[in-house]
């Protein structure tokens, strides 16, 4: 069984979520009165736990501390971010993990007001490890995102857009990517280093059910000179589009307003 902890809760300084990054989160939408949905993330964290070799936890632990998190924080009402945080638990000096490793879980609630303009993007420099498994998870070792990010509002952007070690184009620090040519939608393959997003999920599916021809793609970053339009997706900010991306601009595009509303339905 996994411990859990309320929304004040602090974890020990001897906890490998802390120490080493090792563990996981998941990022969600409370819409004022529920977690649409939670279980798709909580099965997404349930594979990233074999991934990483960590033991199952308490799904009913934690989509009770889910459920509880947007009214503890005093934001039952509103719109709100939870996220969950699950680390590997406490464990001794080094990288080795316990025999009997006994994981945490957390979960927080915080305001996330709905993104009314399109959002400004510029290439990163920080790129993502394909080949690691960490690429294609949400774990909690997110610095290069954290990098990334930087990066951007340093260039007067709101969002930085990674490649990976052979230039193919990945995703945002934290959103999927996604892009129109000649009225086909282009994302990132997976095995670019890309995290399997929710959003990212339906609005691929979204976008064949509308017939649109879609394609998973390595493409360096010249593929978003070419394109009709980009926007970005996550848990959060549903579907997005973007305005800027290094002197190229974008305008609305109907395909991308199709999509969102398909998307959120």
């Amino acid at each position: 069984m996994t411990d859990a902890f309320p929304l004040d809760a602090s974890f020990p300084l001897d906890d490998r979520g802390l120490l080493l990054g090792d563990g996981l989160f998941e990022t969600m939408l409370w819409t004022g009165d529920d977690l649409p949905h939670l279980d798709a993330h909580l099965a997404r964290m349930t594979a990233g736990c074999e991934t990483l070799g960590l033991p199952a936890f308490d799904l009913g632990e934690a989509r009770a501390l889910c459920l509880a998190a947007p009214g503890e924080a005093g934001q039952g009402g509103g719109r709100a971010a939870v996220r969950l945080t699950l680390t590997a638990g406490s464990g001794g000096r080094g990288l080795d993990r316990p025999a009997a490793p006994a994981p945490r879980l957390a979960a927080r609630a915080a305001a996330a007001p709905v993104p009314t303009t399109p959002v400004d993007l510029m290439l990163a420099k920080t790129r993502r490890n394909e080949g690691s498994p960490a690429a294609r998870l949400k774990t909690l070792s997110y610095v290069d995102n954290v990098l990334a990010r930087a990066e951007a509002l340093a260039a007067g952007a709101d969002e930085a857009v990674m490649r990976n070690n052979h230039g193919d184009l990945t995703c945002a620090a934290a959103a999927n990517l996604f892009w129109i040519t000649d009225d086909v939608l282009f994302t990132p393959a997976l095995h670019c280093g890309v995290l399997n997003g929710l959003v990212r999920a339906r609005v691929i599916e979204a976008a064949r059910a509308l017939r649109v021809e879609v394609h998973e793609v390595a493409r360096g970053a010249e593929a978003l000179d070419e394109a009709q339009a980009v926007f970005l997706t996550n848990s959060l900010i549903g579907v997005r589009p973007a305005r800027r991306f290094e002197g190229e601009t974008f305008g609305p595009h109907a395909l991308v307003e199709r999509l969102r509303e398909a998307a959120l339905d």
